[in-house]
């Protein structure tokens, strides 16, 4: 199974000690500078992106960077060197993870620390953006906790407004404690990697019930619109295509994901081609069928995967002649689009179609939807919201929004040799429906003006004056 994890809020930000160094030396840095370059021309998805439509002069980008090496006085001006060229690089997937300088954590003794020692933190779920509207009426409901919801009356509606904060189980410690706790697990034996996957699928499937719940309340409160809120969502897991099934009827149609050739992806391709010819041996008819011919597409895919493509020219500002990036399949897995009546209950179905993971109702909100973003919604929220943008099947509004895909299967990273460092680069790249790759962000249909310096109320402000218009298109978008 493919896990996807496309998410800015799942990047951790570790602490080291700055210590003084009289004999600092240069030269081990720019040995890691090269071995970053070198992952760049082999393995970074948007290199080609970099190139023609961020315009980075890459070589320029290069050359500053092991300037400003050559110049700093310590190890912490050449890390921040090569933090500064991942914001100037612009692409939010593209980190240096430095390594901890702390002592490394022992046993947990509680739940609540080990929760946090399985990376789950309430910190990476956003707070509430359309809650500060004038006039919000807050809906009390057991699951109003992970689902912050309410009402905006306007010209006579009931508008319905739910807050997704984060698109990963992992930003609800409470309910990873509880799963814990019905687990079971003895008090001196940490949770392993089979024991985390469990909790993780667990958490998956009760948060997809209490969205479920959250929404019929919502239309219960006599919702005639909806507003989803993933302003500040930093993006999570696959469960963001679920639940964008969830808010429309819409069979929707996801974007296309293309990869970076190598041995990852035909790996990835190879297990998948395995897992089908293996199904296909247990079924028949029309399952065994198109079972057998994903194989066969996969198995090209996997060969294509193998054949390199020289990205040499690019760093002179020339295009390739060969395909940078492969053509994969879609952001919801092997099928674009998919009935889940049709796939319920067969044991493959996840695998060709990732929202199958998850126990999820296509069309539980059927009125006129309205998605809330801005420029801190990221990676799979973004992935949430260009999907429906795309399907016409919802009005984003807010302000231009980061995008991208991000890894797949544990990424690609590169631990750097005198640093260890471990630097992170997409391998993945997904492409909207007119072509154009999704790490140029997210347009809003409705633009919102919020301002670096507004406070949460005048953002509120903001968004309920345009909230009128974006009501009125999102009514009138499927007819």
């Amino acid at each position: 199974m493919k896990r996807i994890v496309s998410s800015l809020a799942a990047v951790v930000v570790t602490l080291f000690t700055v210590s003084a160094d009289p004999a600092f030396e240069p030269n081990p840095w720019i040995e890691d500078l090269n071995q970053v370059r070198e992952a760049f021309a082999t393995k970074y998805a948007n290199l080609e992106w970099a190139v023609f439509q961020r315009e980075a002069n890459l070589p320029k980008l290069f050359a500053d960077t092991e300037a400003r090496i050559k110049n700093a006085t310590n190890d912490a001006e050449a890390r921040a060197a090569f933090d500064r060229f991942a914001r100037k690089l612009g692409d939010e997937h593209v980190v240096f993870v430095w390594p901890h300088s702390g002592h490394p954590l022992g046993v947990p003794g509680s739940l609540s620390e080990e929760c946090t020692a399985l990376g789950y933190e309430a910190r990476m779920r956003a707070d509430p953006l359309a809650a500060n509207a004038p006039g919000y009426r807050p809906l009390s409901t057991t699951e109003s906790d992970e689902f912050p919801s309410g009402l905006i009356s306007l010209n006579g509606q009931s508008i319905g407004v739910v807050q997704i904060g984060v698109f990963s189980p992992h930003g609800f410690p409470e309910l990873c404690q509880s799963l814990l706790r019905k687990l079971s697990s003895p008090a001196d034996k940490p949770c392993d990697g089979a024991c985390s996957d469990r909790i993780q699928d667990m958490a998956s499937e009760q948060l997809t019930h209490d969205l479920t719940a959250q929404l019929h309340a919502l239309k219960s409160a006599g919702a005639t619109a909806l507003v989803v809120d993933i302003a500040g969502n930093g993006g999570g897991t696959e469960w963001a295509e679920a639940v964008a099934r969830m808010v429309t009827p819409i069979h929707l149609k996801s974007e296309n994901i293309r990869f970076v050739r190598g041995e990852h992806w035909a790996k990835s391709f190879a297990d998948d081609e395995d897992s089908l010819r293996h199904f296909a041996d247990h079924a028949s008819g029309e399952d065994r069928i198109l079972l057998l011919t994903l194989a066969d597409e996969i198995e090209s895919k996997r060969k294509l995967a193998l054949t390199p493509c020289d990205s040499a020219p690019l760093w002179q500002g020339v295009h390739l002649k060969c395909s940078w990036l492969g053509q994969g399949f879609y952001g919801s897995g092997l099928l674009a689009t998919a009935d889940p009546s049709r796939l319920h209950g067969k044991p493959w179905a996840s695998l060709l179609f990732t929202p199958m993971e998850f126990p999820f109702e296509e069309g539980v909100w059927r009125g006129p939807l309205i998605v809330l973003v801005d420029r801190n919604t990221g990676s799979a929220a973004s992935e949430f919201a260009a999907v429906l943008q795309d399907n016409r099947a919802a009005v984003i509004m807010g302000e231009p929004a980061s995008a991208g895909c991000g890894h797949t299967n544990g990424g690609t990273p590169t631990t750097l040799r005198n640093s260890k460092a471990t630097l992170e680069v997409p391998d993945c790249a997904r492409f909207r429906a007119d072509g154009s790759n999704e790490v140029m962000g997210i347009q809003p249909d409705v633009l919102v003006g919020f301002g670096p310096a507004d406070g949460p109320h005048l953002r509120g402000l903001r968004f309920f004056t345009k909230l009128p218009e974006a009501v009125e298109r999102a009514s009138t978008l499927r007819k």
